[in-house]
């Protein structure tokens, strides 16, 4: 029996050996003189591996996610434009078999892409152009199931000789800044800096930034703007000059790899230094440049692939808000992007789950839904300082259900030409509910036995947006519109929340919330006592803002240092209900104050390389009063002690931008 079994056993091994020899022989080899294509045995061993491949392959697999077996070999890099990056040192031996070593060719060179865009060597809109503009001549990937046909051609491929990596024939457009995505993510997309023992593959990302600032009119102190009127100023306005560097940003992206092919795995986390500034012995006197580090985002996602259009998402943890969060301008200070000034947005804890369809088409046309469940919140911080400190606010939490939210988006190829990402139109929504909580003990002595237990007041919180992204070759167009009620939480109406409406109420009095944030007011109402409600401040605004590639439009040299040049004008505004913001004076806040603020800006960029960058910026940001005249009814209030309807802040910032 053993004497029979000899013959197949030694043909078997023989068939297994001469393979793995030549293909031993092929990649000493290719160490020893790896700056020329591969040829001669290197492209036998191929052909014979593939052969082996061939006959295993019509082996029935275990299951429907099952993988081939493993194969001990390095693997081959068959792009000759991987080849050649790895011979001129651009590329590493690991990172080339890592671009090769599985998916499509179109999957490979968007690995290639993202990987020269990770090592500064292309922009994020030469990035995006170069995964929306399909390769006229991607190469050919060798795996375990590749065809004679492939393999043919792959020989034709490897003998001739590289050419050189093309430059850009344009400068890219414009890209909007997004902050959501709406592509789905690829599985192994990302080529890690970091492999954890976890599985887990990290790559780094983040900037260091350092503005000159000097503000005509800063009454509050801050080194980024705020809507004005909010207290008197000194005899001169408050002008503030700062050197500002706490606004380095450091982040890193997660991917794991799950073994169900159609499912990726991802995550973010993201901080920065703009956090709250250091009271401890040792930095108690340079508390101006101790600020400290502050989570701007943390979630993970998970994708799964349900048909070879439709995808399906669910996130978990703190990203940006559905509502209003799509869209924002490019501008250099991004400290409060603008808050108060048309730009509403916010980052949240959320559960959000969503779908998105590739119709396809010439304007490669995409739709994503999304649904959130968010953190209940408010905006009105706690007036003891240690309470803030502690749970940060309450009245949100206390309406004791979820914020809802939800968006909807529309991409689409708007201008076809090179180096131009897509279009999106999107619209979202927001509601919620807020409770303010007076204890007994708070309630006014006079009301105290009509309302022995204390009380509660609710009020209604929505908000509805309109945003779009538009760029062209010459201009990039991007915006949002924007209305609804309480927005304190996400910069709008002014920053007002609630207002106590005591209309037909005589003998009023008022109590403090049990967190001190605002006061309930009690009153007669026809003889009875009766609790005024609470009605949310109404508000609307929005911004528009135009980028213009301007080395583009003058033609300048891709490869010279004039390429870099773009600008920007932006107007954007918000407003309160004059009405509404009138009648907020028991809610902690002037009982004349702020009706509408916006401001002009315009911008210059110049991109010196991949990774630094110079930027000035000169705005006006201007607030006006909700009253008329100081004859109205609460007057007009104070700027340099006389009262006024307008005042605004002349603002120039100048900054340097090196990003990783």
């Amino acid at each position: 029996m053993i004497r029979f079994f000899r013959l197949p056993l030694a043909l078997a091994l023989s068939l297994i050996a001469v393979p793995l020899t030549l293909a031993q022989a092929a990649r000493s080899q290719a160490q020893s003189n790896d700056s020329r294509p591969a040829q001669g045995p290197e492209i036998s061993a191929l052909a014979l591996h593939t052969d082996e491949k061939k006959k295993n392959a019509e082996k029935p697999p275990a299951s429907d996610e099952a993988t081939s077996p493993v194969d001990k070999n390095e693997p081959v890099v068959a792009d000759p434009l991987v080849r050649m990056l790895i011979a001129k040192g651009v590329l590493t031996e690991f990172e080339g078999r890592s671009i090769s070593t599985s998916g499509t060719p179109v999957e490979q060179r968007d690995r290639l892409a993202a990987l020269l865009r990770e090592k500064g060597l292309i922009s994020n809109a030469e990035f995006e152009a170069v995964r929306t503009v399909a390769p006229s001549g991607g190469a050919t990937a060798l795996t375990p199931a590749s065809s004679p046909e492939g393999t043919s051609a792959l020989k034709l491929e490897q003998q001739t000789t590289p050419k050189p990596a093309p430059t850009p024939a344009v400068i890219a457009a414009v890209a909007p800044l997004r902050v959501l995505q709406v592509d789905p993510p690829k599985r192994e997309g990302l080529i890690p800096d970091i492999k954890l023992g976890s599985g887990a593959r990290l790559k780094l990302y983040g900037f260091f930034k350092a503005s000159v600032i000097h503000d005509s009119s800063s009454p509050g102190g801050n080194d980024f703007p705020l809507p004005l009127f909010l207290g008197d100023t000194g005899p001169n306005g408050s002008p503030e000059f700062h050197i500002k560097a706490r606004a380095f940003r450091l982040g890193a992206n997660f991917e794991w790899l799950d073994p169900a092919p159609k499912t990726v795995i991802t995550g973010r986390l993201e901080f920065d230094f703009e956090g709250d500034f250091t009271r401890v012995n040792n930095r108690n006197i340079s508390s101006i440049r101790s600020s400290q580090p502050s989570i701007r985002l943390a979630w993970g996602r998970i994708d799964r692939a349900f048909t070879e259009k439709t995808t399906g998402f669910a996130l978990f943890g703190q990203d940006w808000s559905p509502f209003a969060s799509s869209t924002v301008p490019n501008t250099i200070e991004t400290t409060a992007f603008h808050l108060g000034y048309g730009n509403t947005w916010e980052r949240v804890p959320q559960f959000r789950f969503g779908l998105n369809y590739n119709a396809g088409g010439k304007r490669s046309l995409r739709f994503q839904p999304e649904l959130a469940l968010v953190i209940p919140t408010a905006g009105n911080t706690p007036a003891n300082v240690a309470d803030q400190l502690g749970f940060g606010e309450r009245q949100g939490p206390d309406s004791e259900r979820p914020n809802i939210q939800g968006r909807f988006v529309t991409q689409f190829q708007l201008d076809r030409a090179p180096g131009v990402v897509p279009a999106q139109l999107i619209v979202s929504f927001m509601q919620g509910r807020r409770t303010a909580i007076v204890r007994a003990a708070d309630v006014p002595a006079n009301f105290r036995a009509a309302f022995p237990n204390g009380v509660e007041l609710d009020s209604n919180q929505y908000g509805l947006s309109g945003e779009w992204q538009l760029p062209t070759r010459f201009v990039t167009i991007i915006g949002k519109v924007y209305t609804g009620e309480d927005l304190r939480f996400y910069f709008g109406g002014q920053l007002f929340s609630t207002f106590n409406d005591t209309a037909g109420l005589t003998s009023t009095a008022a109590g403090p919330s049990i967190d001190g944030s605002t006061t309930a007011v009690f009153g007669l109402h026809n003889g009875v006592p009766t609790l005024a409600p609470q009605r949310p401040v109404r508000g609307q605004g929005g911004f528009i803002n135009l980028g213009f590639p301007l080395s583009r439009i003058f033609g300048a040299d891709p490869k010279g240092r004039n390429a870099g040049w773009s600008g920007y004008l932006h107007y954007g505004y918000d407003q309160a209900t004059a009405r509404d913001a009138r009648r907020s004076a028991l809610t902690g806040l002037p009982t004349a104050g702020r009706g509408k603020s916006d401001v002009f800006m315009g911008s210059l960029f110049y991109k010196l390389n991949a990774f630094v960058t110079f930027a000035y910026e000169e705005s006006l940001f201007r607030t006006r009063a909700a009253n008329n005249s100081q004859f109205s009814s609460g007057g007009l209030p104070l700027f340099r002690g006389i009262p006024s309807r307008e005042t605004h802040n002349v603002r120039s910032e100048f900054a340097t931008i090196f990003t990783f």
